[in-house]
């Protein structure tokens, strides 16, 4: 077994830096039964290029954890070959990549402009905010927080009916950049909301008591850059002085018991936590933007992918937050209104409990801020699709996620006081 590693870790020693061509990339499931399965799959991720799905780093991973992994084409046969021999339980989620990728859009012509069901480029996405906030005024504004690394402006949408000391639930999508599925609901609340106003009681009665501050992809330079050059890009595009390797994991990135567990100090890794907290431009700008407004705003929504959970403090700890019986109680109701429209399961939990240990998260952050309902959302899937969600799921998967987040802003406001 251990020969076959090596000859896998030779055959690699010539293997660029980044693909950008995925003809023949797998996505494999494996099952960890125990330590001696776990030190396997970290020397093949010594000898070899492996990019994490679930967990985020192979640092993370443990026994009786089940792995989701990409390897690259010429490598796929020996790395199946290493699992049968060594008696790991496997299977290939995805066969060939580049035509998961493919199949991701769906069949029918692409529209020239923005669309709620289809994946939208950050131009499209940049022009809507601006379309969205200039036919309803009465509802939604635009404004700038902050700009990102390669220099991108970073919209925020406030979407509510006027009226003064209004308190306000803040959401961002897109910390990962190949989640896509996450700015897709982040546009889709908006469209909900401005749609729905006057017509959904619930919905009529949240925006005129509270405000929703949108930010509708966080990590911009990333999602570009998934769009133009590598789909499966998850860190910002920061240089990083002294290293080849670009980017730092935002959500890694928050003054939050950061980088003392789940994260990395290696600017090469996918869980970097940076060389400080805030180091990176895009983490700063939304940690200033919500000190700024931190006695306004009552709830903090992270909206992430993929493994259907709703989780929330702590993720850096497995100590639980004084607030653990409400948050808890919470969720699982939340994850109950998810469920009844199409039956998707959620887990929840306090993050490090129920996923791992992982320090520098945005909930966590502004959970200590003050802000008490903190919560990450996991959308679609368990691991079929993964980052690679079907256009044609974005509706359902937005739909269910909506009654959640509805859910959730009611029982806020009606626990203001």
């Amino acid at each position: 077994m251990w020969s076959l590693l090596f000859l896998i870790g030779a055959a690699t020693v010539s293997a660029h830096l980044e693909d950008v061509a995925f003809d023949g990339q797998k996505v494999f499931r494996v099952i960890l039964q125990n330590d001696e399965h776990v030190e396997i799959i970290n020397s093949l991720a010594s000898n070899i290029q492996v990019d994490f799905w679930q967990p985020d780093s192979v640092t993370l991973v443990r026994p009786k954890m089940e792995v989701d992994f990409r390897v690259e084409a010429d490598l796929s046969l020996e790395v199946e070959d290493l699992l049968k021999e060594s008696g790991i339980e496997y299977r290939i989620l995805i066969d060939n990549l580049q035509a998961a990728l493919d199949a991701q859009f769906d069949s029918k012509a692409r529209t020239a402009g923005h669309s709620y069901e289809k994946y939208n480029s950050w131009e499209k996405i940049a022009a809507w905010t601006a379309e969205i906030a200039a036919e309803n005024p009465g509802l939604v504004s635009r404004s700038v927080i902050g700009e990102t690394y390669e220099g991108r402006p970073m919209y925020l949408l406030k979407v509510g009916k006027s009226s003064p000391n209004k308190k306000a639930i803040f959401m961002d999508c897109g910390f990962h950049a190949r989640e896509w599925i996450s700015p897709a609901f982040c546009q889709w609340f908006v469209k909900e909301a401005v749609e729905t106003y006057g017509k959904d009681t619930v919905m009529t009665t949240l925006l005129n008591s509270l405000d929703f501050y949108v930010l509708p992809v966080f990590n911009i330079d990333g999602y570009v850059y998934t769009w133009t050059t590598n789909r499966t890009w998850r860190k910002t595009r920061s240089k990083n002085p002294g290293s080849y390797c670009i980017g730092t994991d935002p959500n890694r990135n928050f003054n939050a018991g950061w980088c003392i567990a789940g994260a990395s100090k290696n600017p090469c890794d996918a869980t970097y936590c940076g060389s400080a907290p805030e180091s990176e431009k895009e983490t700063k700008a939304l940690a200033d933007f919500v000190r700024e407004h931190v006695s306004t705003i009552k709830a903090y929504l992270t909206i992430h992918s993929y493994s259907q959970m709703l989780l929330f403090p702590y993720s850096y700890t497995y100590e639980l937050s004084p607030d653990y019986k409400e948050l808890n109680a919470l969720a699982e109701a939340a994850s109950k209104q998810l469920a009844s429209l199409h039956n998707t399961k959620y887990t929840y939990g306090p993050g490090a409990k129920t996923i791992y240990l992982a320090a520098g998260g945005s909930d966590d952050w502004a959970y200590d801020q003050g802000i008490k309902y903190s919560f990450t959302f996991e959308l679609r899937d368990t691991g079929r699709y993964g980052f690679l969600l079907p256009e044609s799921q974005i509706k359902p998967t937005c739909d269910e996620t909506m009654l959640a987040v509805k859910y959730i802003a009611n029982y806020v406001l009606e626990h203001l006081y």
